[in-house]
């Protein structure tokens, strides 16, 4: 994800999370620790075919813990397993970053993404009451523990049919 990215971005956050959508200055905050040797942030964005913002991601990483930051995909694309092939990327950054832990948040009532999470190895552990305002709605903690054997937080399978600009 890039600067100019940001609109396209905003627009699909205010239709997916219109109680809680992240505002202009955040992205902006958080794309300016994605760059540089000292870069401590993944951001992506999936492209469709007519140059439409689909979907997008993002993930922070501090010392060997990562936070999947959020995920979102366009409704359109929604089943199409444009979720997953972001969240194996992000995965693969969290990888880069030398992660062995990786953490999110998801909604409680979002029961779609939680499936997907679990599908990649993330198990609940914990809420945080009334995380999402201004609904007051409790998030669920998952946590994905990397294989230390295995040197890899990712899927072998590359994200495929979507571009990601970063």
């Amino acid at each position: 994800m890039r600067w100019w990215d940001i609109d396209p971005v905003l627009e699909l956050e205010k239709d997916l999370f219109p109680e809680d959508a992240w505002s202009r200055g955040m992205f902006w905050s958080e794309l300016a620790h994605s760059r540089g040797p000292e870069a401590t942030r993944r951001y992506l964005v999936a492209v469709s075919g007519d140059d439409r913002v689909v979907g997008y991601a993002g993930l922070v990483a501090s010392g060997e813990q990562a936070d999947v930051q959020t995920i979102a995909v366009a409704r359109d694309q929604q089943g199409t397993g444009l979720g997953g092939r972001l969240l194996t990327e992000l995965l693969r950054a969290a990888t880069a970053f030398e992660c062995h832990e990786v953490l999110l948040e998801c909604r409680v009532d979002n029961v779609r993404a939680q499936k997907l999470y679990e599908r990649f190895g993330f198990e609940p552990i914990g809420f945080r009451r009334g995380y999402y305002q201004p609904g007051n709605v409790d998030a669920l903690v998952m946590r994905l523990i990397t294989a230390s054997d295995s040197g890899s937080a990712a899927g072998s399978s590359p994200v495929q049919g979507t571009e990601t600009n970063d």
